[in-house]
């Protein structure tokens, strides 16, 4: 996982070629967008039952949700990249990453919570959009925190996923040192083998 619940949305793809562009699409229908997002853990199975229902009944609202949905992962994917390379994200981009924040903000009601308050979404889905609230409240918090830092691009060839360096001295390159590290170390032993071969 990327460490927040915006990166892991990000990386519903199964790798980037080197201009950015998803090599395989994790979320290709409304139904995997739903899926997604119960590990994903910002939907409950209830929450996404009730969304399946309401895209079974919405052929048509589901796949623009869907098309809106692949439009924000993809203008987040840009602000992470440029942001990863300390550069300013084009302003076309950050408009659609507040536009879906402003919509999430707007469905969000003040609830006791304890002995305090707390904001929080309906936790019974009454719109499809509903899936990308969470996503979008958690790129909010994340673009303006100090963990914006710790942003990392996976190195690994054809991955390009997003995740935070938690290591002590923040030099961490792969998502994953199982799949993307592992798979680089062989590739280099391979290529020092063919060389003194």
């Amino acid at each position: 996982m990327g460490g927040s619940l915006c990166l892991d949305f990000v990386n519903t793809v199964g790798g980037r070629d080197a201009a950015g562009g998803a090599i395989r699409d994790k979320i290709a229908c409304y139904e995997d967008l739903a899926a997604w997002s119960l590990p994903a853990g910002s939907l409950s199975r209830r929450a996404v039952a009730v969304l399946l229902r309401l895209a079974a009944g919405n052929r048509r609202g589901a796949s623009a949700t869907l098309a809106r949905a692949v439009r924000f992962r993809e203008a987040l994917y840009r602000i992470l990249a440029r942001t990863n390379r300390r550069r300013r994200p084009l302003e076309a981009d950050v408009e659609v990453v507040r536009g879906e924040l402003a919509i999430a903000r707007s469905q969000q009601r003040l609830s006791g919570c304890g002995a305090g308050f707390a904001w929080a979404l309906p936790a019974r889905p009454q719109r499809l959009d509903h899936v990308l609230w969470p996503v979008a409240l958690a790129a909010g918090e994340f673009l303006t925190s100090a963990a914006v830092e710790r942003l990392r691009q996976c190195r690994g060839e054809l991955c390009g996923w997003f995740f935070l360096d938690a290591s002590r001295n923040g030099t961490r390159h792969w998502c994953d040192m199982r799949d993307c590290g592992n798979r680089a170390k062989v590739k280099r032993f391979r290529e020092r083998r063919g060389k003194g071969g």
